[in-house]
């Protein structure tokens, strides 16, 4: 049975479960809802499960050994990273174009602020509002 399929449905950064997956085997089999959680000694895979009684959770599917569960839990944690990846560059591109964008802006009003005491320079040496040098205005 071979893992043909991880889609990851929901990322969370906050609290301790960290995403919804669904994974196919051979192109014919899907299981929904395997959860990815934080736990003490890192990341590990849930099944999903059902509530009995008393706050007791009894697994839905699950994997018969540890090889299969480590095969599906490596399969669900490289699509994941891909994941966490691809949003880690996202939002390192928009960082970058907001920081571009306000580089602009700054490099705009440098330039209207040279262009504003470029004017008043020549105002003054041309006499302007405030007349020539050495005049006496009344």
């Amino acid at each position: 049975m071979q893992v043909t399929d991880v889609r990851i449905r929901k990322i969370t950064t906050e609290g301790k479960m960290k995403a919804i997956v669904s994974v196919t085997f051979d192109d014919e089999f899907v299981v929904h809802d395997i959860k990815i959680i934080e736990g003490q000694n890192g990341l590990f895979i849930a099944m999903p499960s059902r509530k009995m009684g008393e706050g007791d959770f009894r697994d839905i599917a699950h994997p018969i050994n540890s090889e299969t569960r480590n095969k599906i839990q490596s399969a669900i944690f490289v699509q994941y990273e891909k994941m966490n990846e691809l949003e880690r560059a996202a939002a390192e591109a928009e960082r970058a174009e907001v920081e571009e964008a306000e580089a602009e802006e700054i490099e705009i009003e440098g330039a209207e602020i040279e262009e504003e005491i470029e004017e008043e320079v020549e105002e003054v040496e041309t006499g302007g509002e405030f007349g020539e040098i050495g005049e006496t205005i009344e």
